[in-house]
């Protein structure tokens, strides 16, 4: 049976919420102990880049969803991300971790070079490719964060705003999973195009060059702040979990190179970590930010105001 794309569309607008629908000053900012705040500080500025990361994919995915109505979906999810990343940036002035000014933590080397990599090339990107990529890093990356920021925080306004953000999270991996499903039903030469355009040097050293840090820093940053491994596990296990259940997304090679990749990730006994992703990571790290040029016009939008849309 077809899955109604127009049903989930519809639902999408039926729960937007906003930022103005949240008591910024209600109790609960005292939890945040200076210790826990100083832990937690760098973890929530990565989160807030994070998502942007996933609204610049979904950006691009708009571009190339398969349906008029799937492309309106990627904008609302697209629009989604951003708001994510600004109701973080909320809770993190609400605690206090942000300057007098209350400016935008700066992100790491390895999320500016995700977020110039899809401003740069997402647009590019095969459809297989991305529309396969942004549902592993929801699974791997949001899950785990999130789970982890909800068992150290007792706020109870985080904890609304996370009862927001995951509804909205659960939202897209299934449209994400069904939009694979869709895709892989396709015709097989189309499948085979887009597979080896995927392969292109360009594609895949710049996802080798990007993503294989980002994730392996996220990684082992939130298991040496105290999130159990099998948490993490779980979460990346769902990727591969959630898509094992199609009939069609199987038929889309992207889906088990990424698969293959998720459990290497979980994995840190895995010669994947030594001979590439740790040698990743402390290669970008030695790349000068300036290099990768001035911030892109659109993280202007990210704002702690609790704006009504």
């Amino acid at each position: 049976m077809a899955y109604d794309f127009a049903a989930m569309l519809q639902t999408i607008k039926d729960k937007q919420w906003s930022l103005a629908d949240i008591d910024w000053d209600a109790p609960g900012a005292e939890t945040m102990t200076d210790e826990l705040r100083a832990k937690m500080r760098p973890f929530m500025a990565d989160l807030v880049w994070i998502e942007h990361v996933g609204a610049r994919g979904f950006a691009s995915l708009a571009k190339k969803a398969p349906t008029p109505v799937i492309q309106e979906i990627y904008r609302y999810f697209h629009a989604e991300e951003q708001k994510h990343a600004n109701a973080e940036l909320a809770l993190m002035k609400r605690w206090g971790m942000l300057d007098e000014h209350g400016s935008m933590p700066e992100p790491n080397i390895n999320v500016k070079l995700a977020i110039k990599v899809l401003d740069d090339f997402g647009d590019t990107l095969p459809l297989t490719a991305l529309a396969t990529l942004i549902p592993l890093l929801e699974c791997a990356l949001d899950g785990a964060l999130v789970k982890f920021l909800l068992d150290e925080v007792s706020d109870p306004v985080c904890h609304q705003v996370f009862r927001h953000i995951n509804s909205d999270e659960a939202r897209h991996i299934t449209a994400d999973f069904e939009v694979l499903e869709l895709i892989g039903a396709g015709s097989t030469t189309k499948l085979l195009t887009e597979s080896i355009g995927s392969l292109k040097p360009q594609i895949v050293l710049g996802l080798i060059v990007v993503f294989v840090p980002l994730i392996n820093k996220m990684r082992d940053n939130i298991v040496a702040m105290g999130l159990p491994e099998k948490k993490l596990y779980n979460a990346v296990k769902r990727f591969s979990t959630i898509g094992g259940r199609g009939e069609f997304t199987k038929r889309i090679p992207a889906y088990h190179v990424l698969k293959a990749q998720a459990a290497m990730i979980v994995d840190r006994s895995h010669v994947y970590h030594r001979l590439l992703a740790d040698p990743m990571v402390k290669a970008t790290r030695l790349i000068p930010a300036r290099l990768l040029g001035k911030p892109q016009s659109w993280t202007e939008e990210i704002t702690h105001e609790p704006v009504a849309s």
